[in-house]
């Protein structure tokens, strides 16, 4: 498995994946119905770091890390990682994390912030709980969940 930053030849394959994510309306903020223009300012921004997870020439997985504020704020890193349907399972997710978290040291990050995670998405909580995030607070039916409807959503943090 190869982590590099993704370039312009990557984008219809993180479209693809990223599509294929939000389309669940489950684990992501973004409209289920988001055109594939708007990719360039949710997955592609000047102010952002993509990367993508590469195996036998197939885009795995693909994460954005970005200061999460501004100024004053920008000493704390964000993180959003989407891995394919297909390789659910095959330790993609946990090896962005890794790469992350190396990534955001280099970077001059002090921690990693991440502002919603869905509380019904257990998976990506014990994962993420895995590399040491913490939830460090709870924001009471902050996600709009399309099956479910209203659940709580959690901050998870990490000090590097």
């Amino acid at each position: 498995m190869l982590i590099r930053k993704a370039t312009e030849n990557d984008y219809d394959a993180v479209w693809e994946i990223f599509k294929q994510v939000i389309s669940t309306g489950d684990t992501y903020v973004f409209d289920p119905k988001t055109p594939k223009t708007d990719l360039a300012k949710h997955w592609f921004a000047s102010y952002m770091h993509t990367f993508v997870v590469e195996e036998n020439g197939e885009i795995l997985g693909t994460y954005i890390i970005k200061p999460n504020q501004i100024d004053l704020g920008a000493h704390i890193a964000n993180c959003s990682y989407m891995v394919h349907a297909n390789a659910q399972g095959k330790g993609v997710g946990g090896a962005m994390c890794k790469h992350s978290l190396e990534f955001a040291k280099e970077q001059g990050y002090k921690a990693i912030q991440f502002n919603i995670v869905v509380s019904t998405n257990e998976v990506a909580v014990k994962l993420w709980q895995k590399y040491g995030f913490q939830i460090i607070g709870t924001l009471p039916k902050g996600f709009k969940h399309m099956e479910l409807g209203y659940v709580d959503a959690f901050i998870m943090y990490k000090e590097l």
